[in-house]
């Protein structure tokens, strides 16, 4: 029986806030670092890319270095690597700087969430999974909501490296809390797996060219020559990478899809990050635009979203825990998608309650969407593919969500435009083209019911969990 767990649920939660908040915080204060570094906004955009594609490249890399390191050392080097690299960032005097300091900083973010998930995984019982799980998700949920509003705010008043000092007190605080909390990991066994050094070149090409096609769609080039050619290296890349997963020691076990319970986890885990991340990211330009909200104004009305995560995810963690996968997950995606319909309801003179309801609403579904979600992933898989199972989920939610926040940027321009053409003022087109941009996040959140009937109505245990020395939190 494992002592203090609450803290070790704490010191975990902490790395896993920071990293999620650090993913959307900076984007506000672009404009700022592109004054002051004189850049153009091509080259401002690798603040942002260099993070991303770093972020996506050192997931697949979990699995081989916990089996080298453990996870105690695992976490505790991502946490140190991702603090040093906020301090650079904040120091840094020319954009080539921040840039590098960003790759340094992803190098340990990439690394935070899913460790600390498997950490909690295989540390947890199946009986009381959810509950942690829910009480963890409350930061990795809440950092992408609340992070543009927070980034705007400190921007304003501190300036843009404010973003980045604010990592460095929860850094070492979680770095104190994990020498003192996570020990326990260091009796973990370890083996010496061997590098699959094919698997991840022939990943990391994917990768890149992935984000490279998604930069060419959100810079309007479709079906150029250079985004068909990408595309198409993309998936004899992917397919090499796949083939070369057969081998003893591969770098990700793609045995995990054999689940049927983890592809449908994993779809909803896609659709929900395209469809969020898609549709919140216009949230503040919503309400800063033709409604006229401040940016402080507007990050005290999504509190209410960020409280309501609060107080439901324990609870939805709890019922995932009692074997209620399927229900809440169907209705978490209903309250998801209801809240984006009302989202595109919002017009000029709208009383602060309809702004605040689909904030309340789309935390009470998120709350009973993501942890249901991720217990059923995790269930789905054995023990020792606990590690694959987690950097998936990190890995198809990062990829989910650059995609989203790309098409929708596309989508978003494109239904501007056709309001201009019809002779409508720039502020009330951009209003329109928003609104209809959350109709269209409703209808593709509303397309993960599909693969959510499918998902396990009753909680079932994994085999590793039944042999007593999985079992190590009671």
């Amino acid at each position: 029986m494992l002592k203090n767990g609450t803290w070790v649920l704490i010191t975990l939660m902490l790395g896993t806030s920071m990293a999620a908040i650090d993913s959307s915080i900076v984007n506000v204060s672009l404009p700022v670092i592109r004054n002051q570094f004189r850049a153009e906004i091509s080259q401002v955009e690798w603040v942002i890319t260099a993070y991303m594609v770093s972020f996506s490249l050192f997931i697949p890399l979990i699995n081989w270095l916990k089996s080298r390191i453990g996870y105690y050392n695992l976490y505790l080097f991502s946490v140190t690597v991702f603090t040093i690299g906020s301090l650079l960032c904040s120091l840094s005097v020319s954009l080539p700087m921040l840039i590098v300091a960003r790759v340094i900083q992803a190098s340990g973010g990439g690394a935070i969430t899913p460790t600390s998930l498997a950490i909690l995984s295989e540390s947890f019982p199946p009986e009381k999974r959810g509950t942690a799980i829910g009480w963890w998700g409350i930061g990795n949920v809440m950092g992408p909501a609340l992070g543009p509003t927070l980034g705007g705010v400190l921007t304003h008043y501190f300036g843009w490296e404010s973003v980045f000092y604010v990592n460095i007190p929860i850094g070492v605080l979680t770095i104190l809390l994990s020498f003192r909390y996570l020990g326990f990991l260091r009796s973990k066994p370890r083996t010496k797996m061997k590098f699959d050094g094919s698997g991840f070149a022939f990943f990391s090409i994917f990768i890149v060219l992935i984000q490279y096609t998604v930069s060419l769609v959100s810079r309007k080039q479709a079906w150029s020559w250079n985004l068909l050619s990408a595309l198409a290296i993309c998936v004899v890349s992917l397919w090499l990478f796949i083939r070369s997963s057969r081998k003893a020691q591969p770098l990700l076990d793609l045995t995990v899809f054999r689940s049927a319970n983890f592809i449908n986890s994993a779809v909803i885990v896609v659709i929900r990050s395209v469809a969020l991340f898609g549709g919140m990211f216009f949230l503040p330009f919503l309400l800063q635009g033709l409604l006229g909200y401040t940016e402080i104004q507007s990050g005290l009305l999504m509190l209410p979203n960020a409280l309501m995560m609060l107080v439901a995810r324990p609870y939805a963690g709890k019922k995932a825990d009692q074997g209620y996968i399927r229900n809440v997950s169907l209705i978490g995606i209903l309250l998801v998608s209801v809240s984006m319909f009302l989202f595109s309801r919002i017009n000029v003179g709208a009383s602060i309650a309809l702004i605040i309801l689909p904030m309340l609403v789309r935390g009470l579904g998120m709350s009973l969407l993501v942890a249901p979600v991720s217990t059923s992933l995790l269930n789905a898989v054995s023990l020792p593919q606990t590690a694959t199972a987690t950097s998936m989920n990190s890995l198809l939610q990062q990829l989910g969500g650059s995609i989203g926040i790309a098409v929708f940027g596309v989508l978003n321009t494109f239904i501007d435009n056709h309001y201009l053409t019809r002779h409508y003022t720039p502020a009330v087109a951009e209003h329109y083209a928003l609104q209809d941009g959350f109709l269209v996040s409703a209808f593709v959140i509303a397309l993960a019911f599909i693969p959510a009937v499918n998902l396990p109505q009753k909680h079932f245990v994994r085999e590793a969990d039944k042999t007593p020395e999985a079992k190590v939190i009671h």
